[in-house]
C-alpha cells in the first residue's frame, strides 16, 4: 500500500468513501496487481476504522478487483490480455449485440438517442491529457453502454453486465489506452450512435462487434 490517502470530503458512508478511493487507486494503477491491501495500513492512512475498510475490501473482492489468498490476505487482482480476449470481450459482445438489436427495434428510441448524444458530447469535451481524463472517459464510456443495455429491457443482461463492469472500467482506465487512442473514443461512440439513428440492424451489429473488439484490444 502506498503512502497516499484519500483527500475528498467524506460522505455519510465511510465504507463507500474508502471503497471509492480504493477503486480509483486500482483503476488508475496507483495500486498495482499484486499490491497487498492491509486493513490496518489503510485505516491508519485514511482515518477510517478497520470495519468499513474491511467491508470495502470485501466489495472489491466481489467486483473482481481484489483477490484474497490464505495467509497472504487481500491483494489487487490483475487483468490480463488473455482474460480480456477470452472472457470480457465475448461476454460484452454477446450482451451488447443482443441489447443493440433490441433497442434498434424499439418504436420510440428518442429518449435513448438523446441520452447517448449527451454522453458522446460529454466525451468530446474531455481533453485526454488533463488530470482525471482517463477516469472521466471511462465513466462516460460505461454509461453509454449501460444506457443501451438498460433500455433493452432485459434485466438479466443488465445484471451480468454489472458483474463485469468494475473490471471493464478498470481496464478502460489502466490498460485500454495502450490499445485504443483516447482521442478516438468519442468518434467510436458517435459512429455507434449514428448507426442506431439510421435503424440499420445489420450494420449496427457489425459496428458493435468491431467496436468492442478494437477497444478491448482483441
Amino acid at each position: 500500500m502506498r503512502d497516499s490517502a484519500p483527500t475528498s470530503a467524506m460522505p455519510v458512508s465511510r465504507r463507500d468513501w474508502i471503497l471509492s478511493w480504493l477503486r480509483e487507486a486500482i483503476a488508475s494503477g496507483e495500486l498495482k496487481p499484486g499490491d497487498r491491501l492491509v486493513e490496518r495500513d489503510i485505516s491508519a492512512r485514511s482515518g477510517v476504522s478497520r470495519g468499513p475498510v474491511r467491508e470495502a475490501i470485501m466489495v472489491l473482492e466481489q467486483e473482481g478487483l481484489v483477490v484474497s489468498h490464505l495467509y497472504r490476505g487481500a491483494e489487487v487482482a490483475g487483468i490480463s490480455q488473455r482474460e480480456v480476449r477470452e472472457v470480457l470481450v465475448p461476454i460484452r459482445t454477446a450482451i451488447e449485440r443482443f441489447a443493440f438489436r433490441e433497442v434498434v427495434a424499439l418504436p420510440d428510441r428518442g429518449a435513448l438517442v438523446a441520452e447517448l448524444e449527451r454522453l458522446v458530447a460529454e466525451m468530446e469535451r474531455v481533453r485526454p491529457g488533463d488530470d482525471g481524463a482517463a477516469e472521466r472517459l471511462a465513466d462516460l464510456d460505461v454509461a453509454f453502454h449501460e444506457a443501451v443495455i438498460s433500455a433493452s429491457g432485459h434485466t438479466q443482461s443488465l445484471q451480468i453486465w454489472r458483474t463485469i463492469l468494475p473490471r471493464v472500467r478498470a481496464y478502460f482506465v489502466r490498460d485500454a489506452p495502450r490499445h485504443a487512442d483516447p482521442d478516438e473514443i468519442p468518434g467510436q461512440h458517435r459512429a455507434l450512435l449514428a448507426a442506431l439513428r439510421r435503424g440499420d440492424a445489420d450494420a449496427l451489429d457489425d459496428d458493435v462487434v468491431q467496436h468492442i473488439g478494437v477497444y478491448l484490444g482483441d
